[in-house]
């Protein structure tokens, strides 16, 4: 990250604050590596709130131009049109993900929309403040298919997914994953839309010692599985995404179908397809959701695969 780099950061910020996102929106995606010097950086736009977020540990001097860099920022007459009124770093190469406020009082929680839906988040206390911006594209697809639908949403952390299929009129959601404090976030966020909870199932289990309670609340019409690529004690996802695979039938009505979603940039697509044909044969593939267009990636491997597959 040298000054060349920062000085395109910078420029890259003052074009997009100048044409500020209605909703919650990456600004810039350094991941995705098409800025030489920025691979490890990514900042978003939480209305209102500008969150950097670092992912390798920068050099002292690197850091120092960063901050110096943002702070001048936030003195420009484009940061003040925008309505920004905090500025984050988040240095999430720590394990405590340590979060700076460069700008602004602390924001324990702090309420964002996307698409017309709202949404709670945690700010400068977690690794991942609540929802996934890349998502957005499959949220939207839930959304469009749900009327009618029961649905079950694996490793459903904060419900996001469960909150645009009631929105889409879902019949009812069932919810899963160990973190019971994510799925209670999960709970406001469907308040916050004026949901009937009455309609969501939340389940605050270990995935893999709970089948038959799944089984019993189905069959469903469609099944979303959006795993971590990682999470210690828990779930591998080289290792286990198999064990859910070849337990779709099981869970599925006869036309149902599956999103199955892979997000490491290791990870290929040829893996899912290939999991899923020899686990699940009766499920063919459909298509690949699109990525949101700000997630661009040098190479389409490396970005979140999200692909659709129907049963029959």
């Amino acid at each position: 990250m040298n000054p060349h780099a920062i000085a395109t950061l910078q420029q890259h910020l003052l074009t997009a604050l100048d044409a500020v996102p209605a909703d919650a929106r990456r600004l810039f995606h350094g991941r995705g590596r098409c800025w030489p010097g920025l691979e490890q950086l990514t900042v978003d736009w939480l209305q209102g709130v500008l969150l950097v977020s670092l992912f390798r540990e920068p050099e002292e001097a690197e850091l120092a131009g960063l901050s110096a860099m943002l702070l001048a920022l936030s003195q420009t007459p484009v940061w003040q049109r925008s309505g920004a009124h905090s500025l984050l770093l988040q240095h999430r190469y720590l394990l405590d993900s340590r979060t700076d406020y460069l700008l602004g009082e602390p924001l324990e929680e702090w309420l964002i929309s996307e698409d017309g839906l709202r949404y709670k988040l945690d700010l400068g206390r977690k690794q991942n403040n609540g929802l996934f911006l890349d998502m957005r594209l499959g949220r939207r697809w839930v959304q469009a298919q749900a009327q009618g639908q029961r649905v079950l949403n694996l490793f459903a952390y904060t419900c996001g997914f469960s909150v645009a299929a009631l929105a889409g009129g879902a019949e009812h959601v069932v919810n899963l994953d160990m973190a019971r404090a994510a799925l209670s976030r999960g709970r406001d966020n469907h308040r916050l839309n004026q949901h009937d909870v009455s309609r969501v199932t939340f389940l605050g289990h270990d995935l893999f010692k709970s089948w038959g309670k799944l089984r019993k609340c189905g069959p469903y019409d469609l099944v979303i599985i959006d795993p971590p690529s990682f999470q210690k004690g828990s779930f591998v996802l080289t290792q286990d995404y198999q064990k859910v695979l070849r337990r779709l039938p099981e869970l599925l009505t006869a036309n149902g179908s599956v999103l199955a979603c892979v997000n490491d940039p290791a990870i290929g697509l040829e893996f899912l397809l290939g999991e899923m044909a020899r686990e699940a044969p009766s499920l063919r593939f459909v298509q690949r959701l699109d990525n949101p267009p700000e997630f661009a990636e040098s190479t389409p491997e490396g970005g979140l695969k999200a692909l659709v597959f129907t049963q029959g």
